[in-house]
Parts: C-alpha cells; sequence; structure tokens
C-alpha cells in the first residue's frame, strides 16, 4: 500500500491502524499487513550508551583480514555448467584473497597460533595478542630467514609472560609445530628488537595446574603455595625458574603432609630435571 492512500480502495472509507494490518473502519477490508518487527534486537537500558546495532560478526585480530573477508559457497542445487563456472570463480577469488607473499605467511602463522591457543584451551585474548605479536615482528623483518612456526610459538609464549599466564616452553612446544631451538630463537629476536616488557612470572602461577598433575591433596596445594609466597618475599629462589621452584614446593609440602611425592615425579610435571627441583628445595630450606 502506498503511504499516501488514506482511504479504502474499495469503498473509500476512512482507515484503522491496528497492531501489524491496516484495516477499513467501513467494510473491514485489510488493505495491508506488515508482520515484520521494525525494533531493535536488543535490550537496551537508559545508562547504556553502546551502539548495538547488528553490523556482522565483530572484527578479530586473529586473521589477517580482520574477519571482513567474503567466501563463495557451495550448492548442491548447482548442476553441470553452471557448478563449473562456481568452481572457477571459488579458485579466483581464492588466489585473489592473498596479495603478497607476506599476506600468505601471515594467513599461515595466524591459523597456527589459533591452532596451539585452542589445543592449550587458552583465551582468546591470548590470541588475538599473540597474532598482533607476530603482525609487529613481521613489519620489522624479524621473520625473514626464520621459522614461520617457531615464530607463531613465540609470540603465543611471550604472550603469556607479559600477562603472567603460567605456560612453560615444553607445554607449547608439545603441540605447536616448532622445536624448543626454534621457539627460543625467535622469542630472543622478539624481545631484543621490539622490547617486550616480560618478566618473571610467580611460581605460584605454576601450582594449581602442577597439583591437579599430580593429584595431591588440597592441604600440600595450600602448603605449596605458601612455601612460594615465602620464598618469593626472602628472594631465596631468585634466578631459578618459576616452574621448577613451583615443583621444589609441591615436593616440601608433600614432605610435611607425609604425602608420597618424589622428586622425579614432580620434575616431570613441570617439565624440569629432577636436579633442578632437588637444587630449588635446597634454597626454600
Amino acid at each position: 500500500m502506498s503511504q499516501a492512500t488514506t482511504s479504502c480502495p474499495e469503498c473509500t472509507g476512512s482507515l484503522e491502524h491496528d497492531n501489524h494490518e491496516t484495516v477499513c473502519s467501513e467494510c473491514g477490508l485489510v488493505v495491508d499487513t506488515d508482520r515484520l518487527d521494525r525494533g531493535p534486537e536488543w535490550r537496551s537500558f537508559a545508562d547504556d550508551d553502546t551502539n548495538r546495532e547488528r553490523t556482522g560478526a565483530p572484527l578479530t585480530r586473529s586473521r589477517h583480514d580482520r574477519g571482513l573477508s567474503t567466501e563463495i559457497g557451495y550448492s548442491s542445487r548447482l548442476t553441470g555448467r553452471k557448478r563449473r563456472q562456481f568452481a572457477r570463480l571459488r579458485r579466483q577469488h581464492n588466489r585473489a584473497n592473498v596479495a603478497s607473499k607476506a599476506e600468505r605467511n601471515q594467513i599461515y602463522a595466524f591459523t597456527e597460533i589459533r591452532r596451539v591457543v585452542s589445543s592449550l584451551s587458552m583465551t582468546y585474548s591470548v590470541r588475538d595478542q599473540a597474532c598482533v605479536l607476530f603482525d609487529s615482528a613481521q613489519s620489522e623483518n624479524l621473520i625473514r630467514g626464520r621459522s614461520l612456526e617457531g615464530f607463531a610459538a613465540a609470540a603465543i609464549y611471550a604472550v603469556c609472560r607479559t600477562n603472567g599466564v603460567a605456560r612453560t616452553v615444553p607445554e607449547i612446544v608439545a603441540v605447536a609445530r616448532a622445536d624448543a631451538n626454534e621457539l627460543r630463537a625467535a622469542y630472543a629476536a622478539m624481545n631484543r628488537e621490539l622490547g617486550l616488557p616480560t618478566g618473571p612470572i610467580d611460581a605460584r602461577e605454576y601450582i594449581p595446574r602442577f597439583a591437579t598433575d599430580l593429584d595431591v591433596p588440597r592441604a600440600v596445594e595450600r602448603r605449596a603455595t605458601e612455601l612460594a609466597a615465602e620464598a618469593s618475599e626472602t628472594g631465596a629462589t631468585g634466578g631459578r625458574k618459576p616452574s621448577g621452584v613451583a615443583a621444589a614446593c609441591l615436593y616440601a609440602a608433600a614432605r610435611d603432609h607425609e604425602f608420597t611425592l618424589t622428586q622425579k615425579e614432580a620434575a616431570d610435571a613441570a617439565g624440569v630435571t629432577p636436579v633442578t627441583v632437588r637444587n630449588a628445595f635446597y634454597d626454600l630450606d
């Protein structure tokens, strides 16, 4: 119905608007109907100034194009020449999505970062920050001649270090496509050239996860946390690996509570050697 229409087209009677229908008051003819809800798709409150307009999926730094790419989908209804035509269009479209070798490397590295982060059950924040860090390293030409997999793994490790997330090199290497040497070389390059604000991770961050892996009682975990806090305050473990200190605290707490836990078991959970645990244990006394 045109917006200019003000009378019934049948009897020229007056029109009334009732909910989603426009009805003639004389003959009852339904002149127009509109069942679309044109209101907002969200709840809004008086103190909420956020623009909640729906404009598609949010942008993400974990993709080279921020998630703004398009795809030509598949359809089972296409047959013969039409299907071949769309296959050619899809192939050309995929080729046009990558403008340079640097962008192709970024796609591969971002995919690796998403895979590793998902395997380690880390947050989206770690994933996005790792992709941003890799982008910065690529902009500074740090990746030339080096392993893409190593820089992807090193970016994740660096983000964990800067955010205080307790993840060790062996844990990341276990699911990454890079070895420990590639990760350390890439991390050293980023730390040197980009000036990462990294610092030692508190040993207490490792204790809950190691305690779960070793299946120790809750009392042992609490005592290990107390020992790690005391060691941090006195500086008794300065210069030692935080994961080794956490394993030593668990071993010492197990001894205090007469729970059977060997140095080798604690070392295996922390990814260090029994000698590292033993030396850290002596420093706790």
